[in-house]
């Protein structure tokens, strides 16, 4: 399976997403803020980043920019994580580079799936 790198402010929400994504087979990282979830990617260079847009120290989009901007890094696609659902916010995770926008509050299956799909989806491009 994938090894993940979930960049999550939130303790119980980063916690939860790393439980599904553990019990679906995948290796995951954490990471606590932007600085640290850049610092990880070039570090780890896990298979795929999940990050949320609101996080101390730098955005998502930053983190999704600075992972992007990278030699090293700008393979590795990036999901955003985030409840802001409006066209605006989607159109920044694009601009970001974002691979692709997932919306919060999600259930465990419906992450399990989606993650299962951008991996396959990204893996045939």
């Amino acid at each position: 399976m994938a090894h993940i790198l979930i960049a999550e402010d939130e303790r119980d929400i980063r916690e939860l997403v790393a439980f599904t994504l553990g019990f679906a087979g995948h290796k995951v990282s954490q990471a606590a803020n932007g600085e640290e979830a850049v610092s990880m990617t070039t570090q780890l260079k896990p298979d795929l980043v999940l990050t949320d847009v609101r996080m101390p120290k730098m955005t998502g989009y930053d983190v999704c920019s600075a992972i992007k901007k990278n030699d090293v890094t700008k393979h590795i696609p990036v999901v955003i994580l985030s409840a802001k659902g409006q066209d605006e916010e989607k159109e920044l995770g694009k601009t970001s580079g974002a691979d692709d926008y997932i919306l919060k509050p999600f259930a465990p299956d419906e992450l399990q799936r989606r993650v299962a799909e951008i991996l396959q989806r990204l893996s045939t491009t």
